[in-house]
């Protein structure tokens, strides 16, 4: 009896500490960019704008031979960056999209109906598989398509952030 929790105490251990050692080795890497929505932005209409990625770039330098795999959308969130005190009442739809040279775009990450009166907000994620192609390529794109449910009274500006996820190829 004493053998069978003796044994199983350490396998716990074990499970546990592989546990730790795979949250120590995931790689998380970040992305953000920001949108500007003029206020000469019609409702009811889906507009985009599109930013290149640099800081991603420095993560892998476009190298496709980077030692990491099972890259994921792990979050994405939006904020108000200007005006200050400003919500996201405006907008009725956000998503967000990746691509990169020679990859077609892929919706990562969406908010349909939003009812908010807050300055930042997590949308949600699409779970569209793994992402090494486009994030290790050179270019990766990264997509904003929003709609707006009345036009708004003054510029603002949006940050989009988004977080990748990986783990060591070997």
């Amino acid at each position: 009896m004493k053998n069978i929790v003796l044994t199983a105490m350490a396998a716990s251990a074990v499970l546990v500490s592989c546990g730790t050692v795979q949250s120590l080795v995931q790689n998380t890497f970040p992305y953000t960019t920001n949108v500007l929505v003029s206020t000469g932005v019609p409702a009811d209409k889906e507009v985009s704008s599109t930013a290149t990625a640099t800081n991603v770039q420095t993560w892998f330098g476009g190298n496709n031979n980077a030692q990491i795999k099972d890259v994921r959308i792990s979050d994405a969130k939006i904020s108000v960056v200007s005006p200050s005190g400003g919500n996201l009442s405006a907008f009725k739809t956000i998503k967000i999209y990746v691509s990169s040279s020679g990859t077609g775009e892929r919706l990562v990450a969406s908010r349909s109906n939003i009812s908010t009166n807050s300055s930042s907000m997590n949308l949600d994620l699409n779970d569209t598989g793994f992402l090494d192609s486009i994030v290790k390529s050179s270019g990766l794109t990264v997509r904003t398509v929003y709609e707006l449910k009345n036009q708004t009274t003054s510029d603002m500006n949006i940050k989009v952030a988004l977080n990748f996820s990986s783990v060591p190829a070997k």
